[in-house]
């Protein structure tokens, strides 16, 4: 595959490839005629760039064929550089950026003990990691190494494949640490084998198939470029230049190299007639192996039909009938408060939510959620609340792992100045069209007296960008909602909920806000709008002379300014847009409808202009921060920064003046 295509990483496949081999044909759980079996083993990839190791396995498989592996790393294939989600394949996860892989692989690990607290174990099943010395390195195996190992993920085996060959060094060149002892610190049952051998590999798996109270770590010792010999038969193995180079571009042979480990190098892609024979024994034991296997779970599902009903709805993504206009909203609240009632209503009605917070739960709100159920503990997932401690990456991946597994709602929280640490599972949680709920509160600058390393502004502004970012479905990869009120948060949960196709994310207030100036119940009705990303919240005149627009706290700000400029005999209409990205999904007509041709528009964001800037066209104006946040009470920032409904009037004037001329 890497020679064909002339790109890509031989070694560690080389290396690895007996490691998988004797997993799949020996000990993973599948149906080979149906990829998408709910209660399968999972096989999580780490380091993507060994992507020739799993299309090999997968097409003795028979989930791939040999023309697709001929495609490797070409336009439109299903064979890319690194491997994307194809579960009809046999690909669980998205793979690329070191570390994240074997996360999702914990997620989906938790996700399966949630449902077997549930439903049983007969539903269980393992999920098996594999990781590379750059998975290791990467911050993130800290908070997976030791959540995996405080919460006692039995069904967690993870592979090592320690070959001491980087992309451009040693790893003796950047660490000496003892990984077995630092996984033993976190609980974690630990072996180290010769990853080559294959009497020591299944030894080593059948053996941590028995430990069910902690998670299993197999330090398998591999060569990297196993079998490569150079054009006169010495050897090239442990070479750094085969990561990441075909062996025909390096000092080693190709040719030699395909002769040394038994194959034509004519026909490289030839399966030996004997391997041949030897994966048809295999598949057929395979599919005997899920027929028991599903034999048995059917027989419970006769005896258990309640049970069966609400797994089977768990599985395939179906909501229990909700009513969340039912909740009780408090007066002039935060939107995080709106949230925490909202959090509360799902606990109670949505059996297979999890709530993920990073050590903020009294703070982001989530504690709505975590008072009407429990924390997970060390062998205990009857609860539905998974403390991650301070650990925003971690967390965001393993909720992505969770929504991977499937069956449950995952959902995490943090502030928002901390989803810059979110940003890489973000964008391939975004990849893989994975439905995470992301909370963030602390919306902005109005976080006050932290100061500027808690003030989110360019935040918003990134999200936003997700939000024009097309996935491979052609959809918008994001929704990013920011609600300016209670009953806005409460329908942007409502959107939340119903996102099956991609992530999406609240970005909720600390402070109080002002409800619109209407009753609760008229406000319940108007915030429906918020459905299509953006609506009229104040209705001034048919033939406005401004539209004001906003989203979040700033909406309530311009609703104080607009008796002050009908003073002045200025008309404005005021625009709510809790999400731009579903808001240009509407169409021109609903566009047009809000933001009459020729009509000025004024925004404000405290984000930066940027944020708004495309809703306001060439006679508009946007009211922004540019410059970090300070330290001091939030009602001081408001005057200091130009965040008053005075300020809005003076700017409206000024910005008609301009027009004018």
């Amino acid at each position: 595959m890497v020679e064909k295509a002339a790109s890509g990483h031989p070694g560690g496949a080389m290396g690895g490839a007996d490691f998988i081999q004797i997993l799949y044909s020996e000990f993973l759980k599948f149906d080979p005629d149906d990829t998408t079996w709910s209660h399968r083993d999972r096989f999580f990839l780490d380091p993507g760039h060994m992507s020739a190791m799993l299309y090999s396995q997968l097409t003795l498989c028979g989930w791939m064929s040999i023309e697709d592996i001929k495609e490797f790393r070409q336009w439109k294939s299903v064979t890319p550089g690194h491997p994307e989600v194809d579960i009809h394949r046999g690909i669980e996860n998205t793979s690329g950026p070191l570390g994240l892989g074997h996360a999702f692989g914990v997620g989906a690990a938790i996700a399966e003990q949630f449902l077997v607290s549930r439903f049983g174990t007969q539903v269980g099943h393992h999920s098996y990691l594999y990781i590379s010395d750059g998975g290791i390195q990467e911050e993130i195996s800290q908070g997976v190494g030791r959540i995996a190992g405080y919460l006692g993920l039995g069904n967690v085996i993870m592979f090592y494949d320690a070959n001491d060959v980087q992309l451009s060094t040693k790893v003796g060149e950047v660490t000496s640490e003892d990984t077995a002892l630092k996984y033993e610190a976190w609980n974690w049952h630990v072996i180290t084998i010769d990853g080559n051998d294959e009497d020591q590999i299944r030894k080593a798996i059948a053996d941590s198939k028995t430990v069910t109270d902690r998670p299993s770590l197999i330090i398998g010792r591999t060569v990297m470029g196993k079998g490569a010999v150079k054009a006169d038969g010495s050897s090239y193995e442990g070479e750094v230049e085969s990561h990441g180079k075909p062996l025909g571009k390096s000092k080693a042979s190709f040719e030699k190299t395909i002769e040394n480990l038994g194959g034509n190098p004519a026909e490289p892609f030839n399966i030996f007639p004997e391997v041949e024979a030897y994966y048809k024994e295999v598949l057929d034991r395979k599919r005997a192996e899920a027929k028991q296997s599903k034999a048995a779970i059917a027989s419970w599902a006769k005896a258990n039909p309640e049970l069966d009903q609400r797994l089977s709805g768990f599985l395939k993504g179906e909501l229990p009938k909700l009513d969340l206009t039912n909740i009780v909203l408090g007066d002039n609240e935060a939107t995080r408060n709106a949230s925490a009632r909202v959090l509360g209503y799902l606990a109670e009605h949505v059996g297979n939510m999890i709530v993920s917070s990073a050590d903020l739960s009294n703070s982001d709100m989530t504690e709505g959620f975590l008072k009407k159920s429990k924390a997970f503990t060390k062998n205990d997932f009857s609860g539905a609340f998974l403390q991650a401690g301070v650990s925003e990456l971690t967390m965001a991946a393993l909720c992505t792992g969770m929504a991977l597994h499937g069956g449950v709602i995952p959902v995490c929280a943090t502030f928002f100045a901390f989803s810059d640490y979110m940003k890489p599972v973000l964008r391939v949680a975004a990849l893989m069209e994975q439905p995470v709920k992301f909370l963030w509160t602390h919306d902005a600058f109005r976080v006050g007296e932290d100061g500027p390393t808690h003030q989110p502004i360019e935040q918003e502004a990134q999200l936003r960008l997700l939000e024009k970012l097309h996935n491979h479905s052609g959809k918008p990869s994001f929704l990013a909602l920011r609600p300016a009120n209670s009953a806005e948060t409460v329908y942007a949960w409502q959107l939340l909920l119903e996102t099956s196709d991609r992530p999406s994310g609240l970005i909720l207030s600390r402070q109080n806000i002002t409800d619109f100036p209407y009753t609760k119940a008229e406000n319940m009705v108007l915030a429906t709008g918020v459905q299509k990303g953006a609506y009229l919240v104040h209705d001034e005149s048919n033939l406005p002379d401004i539209i004001l627009v906003a989203n979040g706290s700033e909406v309530a700000t311009l609703i104080d300014a607009v008796p002050m400029l009908r003073d002045k005999d200025i008309k404005a209409n005021v625009v709510s847009v809790p999400s731009e990205g579903l808001f240009r999904m509407q169409g021109k007509a609903y566009y047009d409808q809000l933001f009459p041709t020729g009509v000025p528009v004024f925004g404000m964001t405290a984000g930066l202009p940027v944020t708004l800037e495309s809703l306001v066209r060439d006679n508009g104006k946007v009211f922004g921060m540019t410059h970090f946040g300070y330290s001091a009470p939030y009602t001081v920032l408001d005057e200091k920064f130009g965040f008053t409904a005075a300020n809005v009037v003076n700017q409206v004037i000024e910005l008609l003046n301009q027009n004018k001329i």
